[in-house]
């Protein structure tokens, strides 16, 4: 497996490529925006692009999807129907599927956004917005950061530290500096008043 990375200036979100070398197929996670290096990674590696796994529905994460949708022909894969109306399958809750012969297993995060999904593959966990080098993600209420907080606790901080996290914004991390660097983390902490 190997993994291409692509910064979005528009909203600084990552994209990333996530190819199974040894059947030309491709995933794309979060395509907030679609350029020449992107189709150009594509074509001139003679990929199949199998699917594109969304981790929320803002912008600087999905708006690329109409330009590859008019290129090729994904499997599309998000919490929110509105991603791409009725080419979308919409997961729920946790589970795992299989793409590109590749076991993709996805979680459902809200807290962040309702509709927040992450995405492990291997030991690489795409988080969108969820969690990143050292913060969790933005909420618009105390209960919404309780929940994402108490999401995080059950199903990312549960796992082992060597998990790379590829965020949606910012660099890479391993669970482990993000578990050290959150040490007073308690869901329990916040007030909802």
């Amino acid at each position: 497996m190997k993994v291409y990375f692509h910064l979005n200036l528009n909203g600084f979100s990552n994209c990333y490529i996530v190819v199974n070398e040894e059947i030309n197929e491709a995933i794309i996670i979060d395509p907030g925006e679609v350029n020449e290096t992107i189709i150009s990674r594509i074509e001139e590696n003679h990929l199949k692009l199998a699917a594109v796994l969304i981790t929320h529905n803002h912008g600087s994460h999905v708006d690329g999807l109409k330009t590859l949708r008019k290129i090729y022909s994904p499997k599309i894969l998000a919490a929110d129907w509105e991603v791409a109306g009725n080419d979308t399958t919409v997961l729920s809750g946790d589970g795992k599927i299989r793409i590109a012969k590749m076991i993709v297993r996805y979680m459902s995060l809200p807290g962040h956004t309702s509709d927040s999904v992450v995405y492990e593959i291997g030991n690489l966990m795409f988080t969108g917005d969820v969690l990143s080098a050292g913060e969790i993600g933005s909420t618009n209420s105390s209960y919404s950061e309780y929940i994402l907080k108490l999401n995080i606790e059950k199903k990312i901080f549960s796992q082992q530290d060597n998990l790379i996290l590829m965020p949606g914004h910012g660099p890479p991390t391993t669970l482990g500096a993000v578990r050290a660097l959150t040490s007073n983390f308690n869901p329990m902490s916040i007030s909802l008043q």
